[in-house]
């Protein structure tokens, strides 16, 4: 009889609900100049859309590299919502905090910022405003998705690299445990506000880390974009700013696109295009110690990818070459000596960097690279040898990294 129980037990059917769950994000990305002025209105216009005006809290968050780049910018925000105190108000001075990449390095910074929303008692209709470069927004979203669950956060990115990718995306993360981007959040900003004033301000390399971004966008999405870069690269190795800022925003809309179409903007799948070149990129940040910027090594990471691609006879050679060179005149590296370092047992240490990439994924390895240019394929093993072959022929062809350049105008990281 117990068994007869025990049986009956095991059969018994299973009630299942299905639930389903739609939640819609929108959010304005906007591109404009002089966005503290009191004449501007695109910050009053994004912290009082949706549900009309009303009395606003907002702490402001801000980047020390930008504001020692920009001395005069704490005073200007103080001014902006004095201006407008009876809607808008701070309930600081902006919270200063270091920002580049040593900002994702710890816990710190993200507890800081948690200790002034808790202190500035800003709930889910009040603001946090972080200005400051990708690696700074990494830090302040992961704080303001934490805090109450998420509390409304305004993005004013201030680097080319924020302005065209991470800065109107949808992650936020630090790193941990010596794993980059561990810790983190999906979730959408309230507003992204692209300032042109910052673009302006920057030094060629630091401007170089977007263009390496918009390379790796156009070569798996869009042929025409391509060709655009590739005539402008004379225009942007001389730092022509009209043609700069029109390539990077192209990018911005190219990376919104994705997230928008994609059909997977919470990354659940294997598959990561927009990561197109960064296994290896991911891997060379850290080899380095994070001196090769992230821009940089995204452009050596394509640059393999793309000779990769064409040993596996996946991408035409001539294709490869273009793209290589489209780097190159540009002014990015499409070689850095880290790729050629070793472990103890005579492997290349690079090739760490695809399991640690397969973790990230939280599945089996896929690797995005063109095929052609202007399109995509995935791909799922990587031939060492291959790899070996394709670093070999990049240090030939590799114009030497100048780190020298990269750190002078590090008060501009973010």
């Amino acid at each position: 009889m117990r068994s007869a129980s025990i049986k009956k037990r095991k059969s018994a059917p299973v009630s299942v609900h299905h639930q389903r769950i739609v939640v819609r994000h929108d959010f304005p990305v906007v591109f404009t100049w002089h966005l503290f002025s009191p004449c501007n209105p695109a910050l009053f216009d994004a912290l009082n859309r949706g549900d009309g005006p009303r009395p606003r809290r907002c702490l402001v968050v801000l980047d020390k590299g930008v504001a020692a780049a920009f001395p005069e910018l704490s005073a200007q925000i103080r001014a902006y919502f004095a201006d407008k105190s009876k809607l808008v108000r701070l309930v600081r001075a902006p919270l200063a905090i270091a920002g580049g990449e040593a900002v994702k390095q710890s816990t710190a910074a993200v507890r800081r910022i948690l200790d002034a929303l808790r202190a500035g008692n800003i709930c889910r209709h009040s603001f946090c405003i972080a200005v400051g470069g990708g690696a700074f927004l990494d830090a302040a979203g992961l704080a303001a998705a934490l805090f109450h669950r998420g509390v409304r956060l305004v993005r004013v990115p201030t680097t080319a690299l924020a302005q065209c990718d991470s800065g109107v995306g949808v992650k936020n993360a630090i790193n941990y445990a010596g794993a980059k981007n561990l810790l983190g959040t999906f979730a959408p900003p309230w507003a992204v506000l692209n300032d042109a004033d910052f673009l302006d301000s920057l030094p060629l390399p630091l401007l170089l880390n977007g263009i390496a971004e918009a390379v790796k966008v156009a070569a798996i999405k869009d042929a025409a974009f391509f060709r655009a870069i590739e005539r402008a690269a004379p225009k942007i190795r001389r730092r022509d700013l009209p043609a700069i800022r029109r390539i990077l925003r192209r990018c911005a809309l190219l990376h919104l696109d994705h997230i928008a179409t994609s059909g997977d903007p919470y990354e659940l799948g294997t598959a990561r295009p927009l990561d197109y070149g960064h296994w290896a990129a991911h891997k060379l940040e850290s080899m380095s110690h994070h001196h090769l910027s992230h821009g940089h090594a995204v452009a050596v990471g394509i640059a393999l990818d793309a000779l990769y691609a064409a040993r596996a006879g996946l991408l035409p050679q001539k294709q490869a070459h273009r793209l290589v060179d489209v780097l190159r005149a540009c002014g990015l590296p499409v070689y850095a000596p880290e790729l050629a370092q070793t472990d103890r047992r005579g492997r290349l240490a690079i090739l760490a960097g695809l399991e640690e990439f397969r973790a990230h994924l939280g599945g089996e390895l896929t690797l995005t690279l063109p095929a052609p240019l202007g399109s995509r394929i995935e791909i799922h093993s990587v031939d060492s040898s291959l790899v070996s072959t394709c670093i070999a022929q990049l240090a030939r062809r590799g114009q030497p990294l100048n780190l020298e350049s990269q750190s002078q105008d590090s008060r501009f990281k973010g």
